[in-house]
């Protein structure tokens, strides 16, 4: 079999070009990032909700079962200042009835910090010394992204417009992650409005490839070899994909979100600021649409994440999709339900399959 390989992905130490994107929350747990490592794809660990001692401990785990190479990602969005409690209440309301129909106490207010603190969880990333490190919803300071590099850890940021992607690469990035509008997950614009940075994945990373002398990482809407093989062909140095990963055994997400992107359908998926307070796309359900149907009160990003927290969680245990943050691309019709390692020698051999296709053709 011909061998599937970049610069930048043989810069890494993977056999192939394939990222499986850092999910927080649960999706990306030590499991799947283990196995998908292994395999020779990237694993990545969303950590944006994790307290440092926890990111050092599952990242321990992993190094502990594979020698792979595998990535950490953090959210660098400012938190904002502590909300009072009179400022709160429309945002508890709006979520008070579906609190009461899952059988919970009344949500309480919430109070700062509402995320771990970010220059602890940098600490522990300097510590852990992945092989790779990438930020969402924002970036780092040149000095910061220095000191990493100088750890050797190779450091990338995502971008959902071409002025992003030049302002990370200014800032000594040394890979950009091409966000397209099919993306799941949150939007990871931070220098645009994000209704005006829904680009598509295939123009998004042609546009950015043009734009940038960094290698490029293309993401969003990604299901299968196809999919990798066309953004290659666009100048992409790799794929990153996470929807396609969650129906894996070893993925953390709920068995609810697993089941409703088996039985996903073309167009189900919507963007909503009402889970977490930041812009991100998922499996559109009832809280989705009720929510955003009356514009219903919310706090900032990432205040109203924890005003939603234990509704989501509840729901989850409970089997009932109604409340959860099912987060998926557009392409989730495509999902599969295979183990991470078969996942990634199946993306493989389709890759190779379409590019024989398409030199089959000249």
């Amino acid at each position: 079999m011909p061998r599937l390989a970049t610069a930048f992905s043989e810069a890494l130490g993977l056999r192939l070009p394939l990222i499986q994107a850092p999910m927080a929350g649960g999706p990306s747990s030590p499991e799947l990032v283990a196995a998908v490592s292994a395999a020779g794809a990237l694993g990545s660990f969303g950590f944006a909700y994790t307290q440092p001692e926890e990111i050092k401990k599952q990242s321990a785990w992993v190094r502990g079962r594979t020698g792979g190479s595998f990535g950490i990602n953090l959210f660098v969005s400012a938190q904002p200042d502590a909300i009072e409690v009179a400022a709160q209440r429309g945002a508890l309301e709006a979520v008070a009835g579906y609190y009461h129909e899952l059988g919970l106490p009344a949500p309480e207010p919430v109070r700062a910090p509402y995320a771990p603190d970010l220059a602890a969880q940098l600490a522990a990333v300097e510590e852990i010394r992945p092989r790779v490190f990438t930020v969402h919803l924002g970036a780092l300071p040149a000095e910061r992204v220095k000191a990493l590099r100088a750890l050797g850890i190779v450091v990338g940021g995502s971008a959902t417009c071409v002025a992003e992607a030049q302002a990370l690469e200014a800032l000594g990035f040394d890979f950009i992650i091409a966000q397209g509008g099919e993306a799941g997950g949150h939007r990871g614009t931070h220098l645009r409005d994000p209704g005006d940075a829904l680009t598509g994945t295939l123009a998004l990373v042609r546009l950015v490839v043009h734009a940038v002398r960094v290698p490029v990482v293309a993401a969003g809407g990604i299901m299968d070899g196809a999919g990798i093989a066309a953004v290659l062909a666009l100048g992409a140095q790799a794929a990153q994909l996470g929807t396609a990963f969650i129906p894996c055994p070893e993925s953390g997400a709920p068995q609810v979100h697993k089941d409703s992107l088996l039985a996903a359908r073309e167009d189900d998926t919507r963007i909503t600021e009402k889970f977490s307070g930041k812009p991100a796309r998922g499996l559109a359900n009832r809280f989705m649409k009720e929510m955003n149907a009356r514009n219903a009160p919310q706090l900032a990003f990432p205040a109203q994440n924890s005003v939603t927290g234990k509704l989501r969680q509840a729901s989850a245990k409970a089997g009932k999709p109604d409340f959860v943050a099912m987060w998926a691309g557009q392409a989730a019709p495509l999902s599969r339900a295979l183990r991470a390692a078969e996942l990634v020698a199946r993306l493989e051999d389709e890759t190779i399959a379409a590019i024989r296709e398409v030199a089959a053709l000249i």
